[in-house]
């Protein structure tokens, strides 16, 4: 991977200089979150406590993206350990809901927003799991910084602006969304202060009384009783018997440098896949943006989506087979089946051994050498529209991943968690720390995390460069459970990719597309062999790195 010394690349695109320090580094999509999540360091806090607490900023400052309503997902690098560990704190579905409510009702697929896709929400429960574990200062204290926001008030970004104004339409029929996120009877446009008392109260609650304060406290009780007079499912019991999981994350060597991510019920997996397949082409040669490159990385990603589609689902409800999905002999014989003159219109999942696995993305480093890798969302956007009471946040509408196919490993059923798009990574190299990374993004992000690697790997990027590099997004069936890509999806190209290139993909059988987004939202820390950290922050957010 380059060094990158100088900011003068030479490649097609715009980019800035890495952010360097040495005590600690933050990278956020929101420049406040990253502010805050410095402060707390500098008080002494870990980087797990300052993760909570910008994550706790961001739910109230890009409430389009995250909020204590939705799931939570990390990896952690510890440094008295010298190991890495993964959280799954993602929800279940309501226990009360059966699988046979939907056929009745005449649905074919769970609805996008309204009380149907809720599942419990398990940020919160993730925030006192990673605090027990890795944290330093008291919960109050982490907490602080967010509470003093949402009560005094702060200037919305531009990005956020945009969204919370498409959402508008979608969400202000569902009740509490208006009283709570249209103050003045309409959506904040950039540089207004808005403010969140609601969700300054709740914030203060469970740093006094703990994560039972919203999981078997008056707010669950709340949300609980909200859900049932709007014809919801989700119950306090459903709250109260939420537990999240420690996981052990998963990696594929690529070059030399182990690619870490966590296992179903996320998508993780799906980037080594990509990764494996590509190890066995000389990409360097081909360069960043040649048509053989593009090529190759969309059938890659076209097989590996496959088997997403089939195998990704909740481990408790089924044996995913994750090792077999991301080994080497696998990616062989899925490599086998690509044709490199010619775009594949539809590839099948592949066959493995059964033994009857938009949002925010942060990450922060210590001076200790702790590293957190975090995402957190309420999944298409802001969430289902569901805004209970006075609570100040939406309830995320994660339950409409669910497949509603009989037999299909992400098939719905009470008390399970469904598939999930949110995925943080990290990088060892010889079994040390190197890198911290994630992009939001829904589907993107599997594709955006291997070339995230291949950027650095084989094209030489620095941390910076490798986020601001002209993106491929590869896009086929519009739901994650379909199993089946029909007439081979389409390629979207981002702005930086020669004409010359897409001339060639369309004779190669791709179709391509001209689309100016979206091609996710990337944070990346790289510590160097010094021990200099290398923050990243990409254009495409409105976010920032910074370090001391």
């Amino acid at each position: 991977m380059a060094n990158g010394y100088d900011r003068v690349n030479g490649e097609g695109f715009a980019s800035r200089s890495q952010v360097l320090a040495t005590h600690g580094m933050a990278a956020t999509s929101q420049p406040l979150a990253t502010q805050v999540a410095l402060d707390i360091l500098k008080r002494g806090g870990s980087a797990v406590d300052a993760a909570i607490a910008a994550n706790a900023a961001q739910g109230l400052m890009e409430p389009t993206g995250s909020g204590v309503g939705g799931d939570l997902f990390a990896i952690v690098w510890s440094a008295e350990d010298q190991k890495l560990y993964g959280l799954n704190a993602s929800g279940r579905s309501p226990k009360s809901l059966p699988f046979e409510y939907f056929a009745q009702h005449n649905l074919t697929s769970i609805p996008a927003h309204g009380p149907l896709p809720v599942s419990v929400p398990g940020a919160v429960d993730g925030w006192f799991e990673l605090h027990k574990k890795f944290g330093r200062l008291p919960m109050k204290d982490v907490l602080a910084p967010a509470i003093d926001y949402a009560e005094q008030g702060f200037p919305v970004t531009q990005l956020v602006a945009y969204y919370w104004n498409r959402s508008v339409p979608l969400l202000e029929k569902y009740p509490g969304f208006r009283e709570t996120f249209m103050p003045g009877g309409k959506a904040p446009q950039e540089g207004d202060i808005f403010r969140n008392p609601r969700l300054a109260k709740t914030y203060r609650a469970i740093a006094e009384g703990g994560r039972d304060a919203f999981y078997k406290g008056e707010i669950a009780r709340k949300i609980a009783a909200y859900m049932k007079k709007n014809g919801g499912f989700l119950s306090y019991e459903d709250l109260a018997t939420h537990h999240s999981d420690w996981v052990q994350p998963v990696s594929t060597n690529y070059r030399g440098f182990d690619i870490w991510e966590l296992p179903p019920n996320g998508q993780g997996i799906a980037a080594l896949q990509i990764l494996n397949i590509l190890e066995g082409y000389d990409l360097a040669k081909m360069g960043r943006t040649s048509p053989e490159y593009v090529h190759l990385f969309a059938e890659a990603k076209k097989l590996a989506f496959e088997d997403r589609a089939k195998y990704y689902a909740d481990p408790d409800f089924n044996q995913i087979p994750v090792k077999q999905l991301i080994s080497k002999k696998y990616a062989a014989e899925r490599r086998k089946q690509i044709d490199r003159h010619r775009a594949a219109k539809r590839y099948d999942a592949g066959n493995v051994a059964l033994r009857h696995g938009d949002t925010i993305y942060l990450t922060v480093a210590d001076k200790n050498g702790n590293m957190v890798s975090l995402i957190q969302s309420n999944y298409r956007g802001m969430g289902s529209g569901m805004t209970p009471g006075d609570l100040g946040f939406i309830l995320q509408d994660r339950g409409e991943m669910f497949s509603l196919k009989e037999g299909h490993f992400n098939q719905y059923q009470p008390g399970k968690r469904p598939f999930h798009t949110i995925i943080p990574g990290f990088i060892t190299r010889d079994g040390e720390p190197y890198m911290s990374f994630g992009v939001m993004g829904g589907a993107t992000q599997p594709q955006m995390h291997a070339q995230i690697v291949v950027n650095m790997v084989d094209f030489g990027l620095n941390v910076q460069e490798a986020g601001d590099a002209p993106r491929i997004l590869h896009s086929g069936s519009s739901q994650p459970t379909d199993e089946v890509m029909l007439d081979g999806g389409y390629l979207s190209l981002e702005d930086g990719f020669p004409m010359e290139t897409r001339r060639a993909l369309v004779q190669m059988g791709h179709q391509v597309r001209f689309e100016s987004g979206p091609y996710g939202g990337y944070q990346g820390i790289m510590r160097d062999s010094q021990g200099v950290y290398h923050g990243a922050s990409e254009s495409r957010k409105d976010g920032q790195a910074a370090g001391y």
